[in-house]
């Protein structure tokens, strides 16, 4: 079997060199680079990864903690962390939590067990906790969406979700709405919390009273098709129900118009509907929900690029870096006037 010191007689060069070539560093003249290349063809030798990983002391594998492989801004999310990391030749493990901290926890322990040179994270728990693998061996950590509570020294990429909560809220209340209905996932997670204050802070601005029985939030931690429909139903139960329904993100929105739906109620006509991110695959066919869109590839990108940064040492930065992305309010046809 040909090894990495065969091809590194063969040229000339150090296993360190061949190492570099192999992984596509830039620290190395080209004129090397066709001499290392030319051994490897002229050999047939073929890279193994555990060897190379063992001379570079890396994997050259990121690890990615998202909550719910199947929302569409999370899958978004994980194709900008992707490309970027593909063309930095990393490969990435997508570990989807379905916003439990306890398989978020098993995945954060196996991630730290495949020595991976980095993670990028959005929390279930909102704890530090679960961190703690990580942190102990000192693998680096990007987190992506949501703040955690407690940690305040990590490079974190997210959107602005007080305002777009508050952008969502104004352009209902200038409709003329009164009667907001909010419904949003487990206060344990950031998102939620800043959701609530953007629609509070809009209502406040207006000189509306916040009437806590509009405010659903799930026991769970999920943001999910089937709490955003149990909520919703409440919602519309109470003695006075809501004349618009803010989803607290797109999953959410989906189980707000089941609920809307199985009363008879028709949207825009009857009651108005808007969501927190963007339902691609329906907006692309009838683009019928108004929405708060957040630029959930950019994100991911962002989040890969501070996270290779990191691995690589690059900036020499110590102090953590935060990138907070706007989102955009985006007006279609599931607002309208209040009926009454």
């Amino acid at each position: 079997m040909v090894t990495i010191k065969d091809v590194a007689k063969r040229a000339g060069v150090s296993v360190m060199t061949v190492s570099r070539v192999i992984n596509g560093s830039k620290n190395v003249s080209e004129s090397t680079r066709k001499k290392v290349l030319k051994a490897i063809e002229e050999l047939g030798y073929v890279p193994n990864s555990v060897a190379r990983s063992l001379v570079l002391k890396k994997t050259s594998t990121i690890g990615l903690v998202i909550s719910d492989i199947t929302n569409p801004f999370f899958t978004t999310i994980a194709r900008g962390v992707e490309d970027t990391a593909i063309s930095e030749h990393y490969t990435v493990i997508i570990c989807s939590t379905d916003e439990n901290p306890e398989k978020e926890l098993m995945y954060v322990e196996v991630l730290a067990k495949s020595k991976v040179d980095g993670v990028i994270y959005a929390s279930a728990s909102g704890k530090r906790a679960p961190l703690k693998s990580l942190f102990l061996k000192n693998i680096p950590i990007v987190l992506i969406d949501r703040t955690i509570e407690g940690v305040n020294d990590l490079d974190i990429v997210r959107g602005d979700s007080v305002y777009g909560a508050y952008l969502l809220t104004k352009h209902l209340i200038e409709l003329g709405h009164k009667r907001i209905g909010i419904v949003v996932g487990s206060t344990f997670i950031s998102t939620a919390r800043d959701r609530v204050e953007g629609y509070k802070k809009a209502l406040n601005e207006a000189k509306i009273p916040i009437d806590d029985s509009l405010i659903k939030i799930s026991e769970r931690s999920k943001f999910s098709k089937e709490d955003g429909y149990r909520l919703t139903k409440e919602l519309l139960e109470i003695k006075d129900p809501p004349t618009a329904v803010f989803g607290g993100n797109n999953l959410m929105a989906i189980g707000a118009m089941l609920a809307i739906k199985e009363k008879g109620l028709e949207i825009p006509d009857d009651i108005s509907l808007v969501s927190f991110d963007d339902i691609e695959s329906l907006s692309e066919v009838y683009p019928f929900l108004t929405v708060v869109k957040q630029p959930a590839y950019t994100m991911g990108v962002l989040a890969a690029e501070l996270l290779i940064r990191r691995i690589e040492n690059i900036d020499k930065i110590q102090e953590k870096r935060e990138i907070m992305l706007t989102p955009e309010l985006i007006i279609r046809k599931s607002t309208a006037p209040p009926k009454n």
